[in-house]
């Protein structure tokens, strides 16, 4: 191979990838990369030539130097990034800034982290004196980083006794049914075993797993790139340079460039594509009976014609259908649907939380405009990449891919947070270093908190030749200067039976008027004056003067004050002698109640840096907790949810609470155990973000479990203390359905006067997804019907989402917002959707 056939291929590579078979968006993607590539190729061979017309002994150093540039950022999956990138090349990569002195690099910092999946190729294979044939050109490939193990049909038995298979990924009921298929080959004379045909599977199976990404700016990325390569193959061992010599390096440089140009346009448009926002499609609510108000409404819902199927799914959860606090879901009734909302003055305020069915970045990026700045907390508990972790995502990254997804992650929550907000992350000791230094550098290191260690295994796991008992979770603040003191609950204290616990003095409780007194006044609590504070009690003489008093009573009185006694839990009067200074560092954890001020004392402490106890690490609580409820679990080590609750308890009560890697719903269970407990604080909302299919399996049972009680026996409720609830779930439009729907076709490239032809816009005429719209170009009017992209899209969510305006009425053709805004549904302007379908 010549070094310029040799310059193509590696070019064709580093642009198209490896060929990828199947169905699915990234297939369509290729198709599309294949279709340009071949059109730039004959004008790059004329530019080439023109170039050298003048330099013909330059040729093949010209291909050369291409092909050892190029060759280096070609991998598998088509991304651009460092793929053979020899040590000494990289002593010129920046490691600091003028800000920083020292900073985090890895590998795939500027990609953004899409999935783990593998190329599968269609395969002949001969095993055990068998011929067998798996076909994959009907595999439609993951839509995120799911887990999904595959499956296998047989298509039929050759003349030549090949046993052909078709592949799929198992979903939608897809499954491996081994024994029918034994008996079908068997009937074919074939006699072959169920381990031969086993280890036939598995062969298959081991084809390439690879990583996919999308460069964050490959254009900035290769050209710089090229000047960090470009200064060392100049500059070593030239001693002059004459004329032609610069020339010939130009041409190299000229010619790279244009090529860098033309790639960074597809990278750019996956980088759209992928931050795209997504539509809101196949959304439903769930509102427990005792939160319908209109009782004839209750009627119509229980007459309704899919009340059986309501009643069968209560039956299937161990739910009572005479149970005030049973769950209704509006998927059977969506004829109701709208009269169920309209019960509500503003809805979004009135929902108890939202669960979304969606990769983590694609649904971060697309509800950020809507939640931006309304999170108190986030606790997140993400994949701790280990190949013994049994979460969905497929936890087999190296650190630097697993550096990428988190980074790409943790950049767009911190925007979610309130001022005063703090972000929660847990991880165990493999990647509590890089982590840690990633957070620092995502919040600022002076945002810094804590890190909390917790007990998540008595008894311990053996991991390098050690026990782990322990795991950790890092703590930042938004700005930490907006944050005042931080305190947990010690929620084993607030169970009825600690309320008789109250701090008062016996010996005291004769002298009522012995107290450093606070003042409230608009829901705040003030202080009064130290001097006053100082009169109040003499440390000589080890008395009150009670007159005193009286008098700073009256005196706050009239200025609007009310003049409070701390109280304890069980409202009996609390009459300690304290001094200032305690008086004063304890205020902000004073609790206002129904008028009056509860201390502290037995239910809150400052967070001390390890939590160990029964609450936290009792399987009781996790997974045993988990298996009770809901018969059997497909999580072997989820959290404890008092452990997330104390979490949730640290940086204040209302507001809405944040967990991304949503899981089987422990943090969702927590924000509901803690509004139980807290009524003053009993406005938290749980969002939740999770892409597993166990979303239906798992978490959405959880939290309708949770409406009828809390505690559960082979998935049977063992009391009635459930929690009245109404919430939001839906799926979010996914990065690989949207690339299945974009529409690229063969239209003429480089018509744009103004620019060159590897810089112009080259899908500017493509259709991408505007199929949704018909244009009536007579009349100068467009049509939106959404149904030609998905079924079931929620334009009304869709639309909150999108221009962050939050939900206060649906009616059947219109949504309005919490601005009085209101939009025609069933009559859209295109011009508000237009980012949803072409960019």
């Amino acid at each position: 191979m010549t070094k310029e056939q040799k310059f193509y291929k590696a070019l064709q590579d580093v642009f198209i990838g490896a060929k990828i078979e199947g169905e699915g968006g990234f297939v369509n993607l290729m198709k599309i990369k294949s279709n340009y590539y071949r059109k730039i190729e004959d004008i790059l061979k004329k530019d080439i030539e023109t170039a050298l017309e003048k330099y013909p002994k330059f040729r093949d150093e010209l291909f050369d130097k291409l092909y050892s540039f190029f060759s280096r950022y070609f991998t598998e999956s088509g991304s651009i990034y460092f793929n053979q990138t020899p040590f000494h090349n990289n002593i010129y990569e920046k490691v600091y800034t003028d800000e920083k002195d020292v900073i985090l690099f890895w590998k795939t910092q500027m990609l953004y982290y899409v999935k783990t999946d593998r190329i599968f190729r269609s395969l002949e294979i001969n095993a055990d004196g068998f011929k067998f044939y798996f076909d994959v050109s009907k595999l439609e490939h993951k839509k995120a980083n799911e887990k999904r193990s595959l499956a296998f049909e047989l298509n039929k038995v050759r003349e030549d006794e090949t046993i052909v298979f078709d592949v799929f990924y198992s979903e939608k009921g897809k499954k491996t049914k081994q024994d029918e298929i034994l008996k079908a080959i068997k009937r074919k004379g074939i006699a072959i075993t169920e381990e031969q045909l086993e280890r036939a599977f598995r062969v298959f199976e081991k084809q390439s797993e690879v990583d996919f990404f999308i460069n964050k700016n490959a254009k900035a990325f290769l050209q710089e790139q090229f000047k960090l390569w470009s200064y060392q193959y100049f500059w070593e061992g030239a001693k002059e340079w004459s004329a032609d010599r610069v020339n010939q390096l130009q041409i190299l440089k000229d010619i790279a460039f244009k090529i860098i140009d033309f790639i960074s346009q597809f990278e750019d448009e996956l980088v759209k594509i992928w931050n795209k926002p997504k539509f809101v499609k196949n959304s439903n609510y769930v509102i427990t009976l005792d939160r319908i108000a209109d009782k004839k409404l209750v009627e119509k819902i229980k007459k309704h014609k899919n009340f059986s199927e309501q009643v069968k799914e209560w039956e299937e959860l161990g739910i009572d259908k005479n149970n005030p606090k049973a769950p209704i879901d509006t998927k059977y009734f969506k004829d109701l649907e709208v009269e169920v909302l309209g019960q509500f003055e503003d809805l979004d305020k009135s929902l108890d939380g939202w669960l979304i069915k969606s990769e983590n970045y694609q649904g971060l990026n697309t509800i950020l405009p809507k939640y931006k700045e309304k999170v108190q907390t986030i606790y997140i508990d993400p994949p701790f990449n280990t190949n013994s972790s049994p979460i969905i995502y497929v936890n087999r990254y190296k650190d630097s891919s697993w550096l990428a997804m988190m980074e790409n992650r943790l950049s767009l929550s911190k925007y979610f947070l309130k001022e005063n907000g703090i972000n929660v992350s847990a991880i165990d000791d493999v990647e509590l270093r890089y982590l840690t230094t990633l957070l620092d550098d995502i919040f600022e290191k002076d945002n810094y908190i804590t890190t909390i260690a917790s007990e998540a295994n008595p008894q311990g796991r053996v991991a390098n030749k050690v026990s782990q008992t322990s795991e950790y979770h890092i703590i930042h603040a938004k700005d930490l200067g907006a944050i005042g003191k931080l305190f947990v609950k010690k929620l084993e204290s607030r169970k009825p039976s600690s309320l008789k616990r109250t701090g008062t003095n016996s010996r005291r409780e004769e002298r009522p008027n012995r107290y450093y007194p606070i003042l409230l006044k608009g829901g705040k609590i003030f202080m009064i004056a130290p001097e006053e504070y100082k009169k109040i009690y003499d440390s000589k003489t080890k008395t009150f003067d009670d007159d005193f008093i009286d008098s700073l009573k009256e005196k706050y009185t009239k200025a609007g004050y009310e003049f409070i006694l701390p109280m304890g839990e069980n409202g009996e009067k609390l009459v300690w002698q304290r001094t200032f200074e305690r008086v004063s560092a304890e205020k902000d954890t004073y609790i206002v109640k129904n008028g009056n001020i509860f201390t502290p004392a037995f239910d809150i402490e400052i967070p001390k840096t390890l939590w160990k106890h029964p609450l936290y690490s009792n399987p009781e609580y996790g997974s045993e907790y988990l298996t009770n409820m809901l018969g059997s679990s497909e999580f072997e080590t989820p959290k404890s949810y008092h452990t997330i609750m104390q979490f949730l308890t640290m940086a204040g009560g209302d507001g809405v609470y944040l967990d991304y890697f949503g899981g089987s719903g422990t943090t969702a269970q927590a924000v509901l155990e803690l509004n139980k407990l807290d009524e003053e604080d009993g406005r938290r909302k749980y969002l939740v973000v999770e892409m597993g299919d166990y979303f239906y399996s798992v978490l959405l049972p959880r939290l309708k479990k949770l409406c009828i009680s809390s505690k559960w026996k082979n998935a049977k409720p063992l009391d009635s203390n459930g929690v009245s609830q109404f919430f939001k779930y839906y799926e979010l439009e996914q990065y690989e359905e949207a690339l299945a729907n974009c529409k690229y076709g063969d239209s003429d490239l480089f018509n744009s006067p103004s620019k060159t032809p590897y810089q112009e816009y080259v899908f500017l005429k493509d259709e991408k997804m505007i199929k949704a719209l018909e244009i009536d170009y007579e009349r100068e009017k467009v049509k939106v019907d959404l149904d030609k992209l998905y079924p079931n899209i929620d334009i009304a969510e869709t639309l909150s989402n999108l221009t962050g305006k939050w939900i206060k009425k649906i009616a059947v053709d219109e949504v309005e917002f919490e601005d009085g805004t209101k939009i025609n549904t069933k009559d859209l302007d295109y011009k508000i959707i237009k980012a949803l379908i072409w960019w």
